[in-house]
């Protein structure tokens, strides 16, 4: 029998000269430039997440840091980049992706975990090394894992001002969304965005500890809270925000230029008074919060959402943590209005899922359908029922 022939379509390093399939990523440029913008920060490593600042499980192509670094465009994964080495860390799912969108710059490894990374770091980082990131796109949890998997090693965990990925991307990086932001219709709704308001400061008055602030950072909670939508992220109604509210204020950070008319009405319908939204700029967040907390001032956050950077900036004596704000629990209590739209979404859904079945019984036998046209047909079908905005992910479409 002949030997198998050596796969095409994933890269070997080992070989000479390396072999690299055609879908993968010549990074050998971005890294000299990240590695230039390292050294003028006196960094010795630098780890890159493949999230955004507010823990998205998807992210806009302007966020995509990890993937315009490395190559690889998975879901989920971490970089890790010092002066003469680079590795990525994936889990299985990505394994084979990987192989086929990395370099000869890049080491796969292949696991997930932080000790992982982290024993990779001690090795290639010697002792008084410093190990740099952002720290606006580390959860708590994750920056607390980093600490503990270098405490003690002679190595310091460094929070920077910027982001050098961005830095090293430059013009090249994709700009924010400008598209709308707009206001959901009552009709969808079940209770204006007042009476949400309303009912999360009557639970900071009831909580035990008495906090006088909310804040939010997962992009779902602010557009639930103001029943706003938009279309920044690919698959998500959200559009880039964060929400501080207080007793007697809300201040709700966003590009506000993007507003539609009808949704800047409903916010300032209210002025002056304890329900009219003061518009500020996204990126005011980190300096209001930091005067904010100045004050004799418990701030309630959820832990699942919120960035080490932000958590960083709130004295821990100031701070009320749990893993989910009381925005992202009364989310997950449905109204009466919001159960029936509910079942209304899924029988139109189920409307076009039922004419697909109808079209593949038909399209199958003639041998003129296939799993990307049968993607594509759905698609269209869902389109076509009344209020549709598009699917929440891309069809997995799969036979056989």
């Amino acid at each position: 029998p002949q030997a198998p022939s050596p796969r095409t379509d994933i890269r070997n390093c080992s070989a000479d000269p390396p072999y690299l399939p055609p879908t993968a990523t010549n990074t050998t440029a971005r890294l000299a430039v990240l590695r230039s913008i390292m050294r003028d920060h006196s960094v010795h490593a630098y780890i890159v997440p493949s999230t955004d600042a507010h823990m998205s499980e998807y992210i806009s192509k302007r966020d995509a840091r990890l993937g315009w670094l490395t190559g690889f465009t998975g879901s989920a994964g971490t970089a890790v980049v010092t002066q003469d080495k680079a590795a990525l860390w994936t889990d299985s799912r990505y394994w084979t992706q990987a192989e086929r969108e990395l370099d000869c710059n890049w080491e796969l490894q292949r696991t997930t975990f932080i000790e992982s990374i982290g024993m990779w770091i001690l090795k290639a980082v010697p002792a008084g090394g410093i190990i740099g990131l952002d720290p606006f796109l580390f959860s708590i949890d994750t920056w607390n894992s980093y600490s503990q998997a270098l405490h003690g090693s002679g190595r310091t965990l460094l929070p920077l001002d910027s982001n050098l990925v961005d830095r090293a991307w430059g013009d090249q990086r994709p700009l924010p969304s400008s598209s709308e932001i707009y206001s959901l219709p009552a009709d969808f709704t079940g209770s204006s965005w007042q009476e949400k308001v309303t009912g999360i400061r009557q639970q900071m008055e009831q909580h035990e500890r008495r906090p006088t602030a909310v804040l939010l950072s997962g992009l779902e909670e602010t557009a639930w809270l103001f029943n706003l939508r938009g279309d920044d992220i690919p698959y998500n109604p959200v559009f880039y925000s964060y929400t501080l509210l207080t007793n007697t204020s809300i201040s709700l950070f966003l590009e506000s230029s993007r507003l539609s008319a009808a949704a800047r009405e409903s916010l300032l319908a209210s002025c002056p008074g304890p329900l009219c939204v003061q518009l500020c700029d996204y990126g005011q967040v980190s300096a209001q919060l930091r005067r904010y907390a100045q004050g004799n001032v418990t701030v309630w956050l959820g832990t699942e959402y919120t960035t080490y950077g932000l958590y960083g900036i709130i004295p821990q004596e100031k701070l009320l943590e749990e893993n989910y704000s009381p925005v992202m629990m009364a989310k997950a209590v449905k109204n009466a209005h919001e159960q029936e739209m509910l079942r209304a979404a899924h029988v139109r859904d189920a409307v076009a899922v039922v004419q697909y079945l109808v079209w593949l019984e038909k399209m199958v036998p003639q041998g003129r359908v296939d799993e990307f046209a049968g993607a594509q047909h759905i698609d269209a079908l869902r389109w076509a029922q009344q209020h549709s905005h598009g699917p929440s992910f891309q069809s997995i479409s799969a036979s056989g």
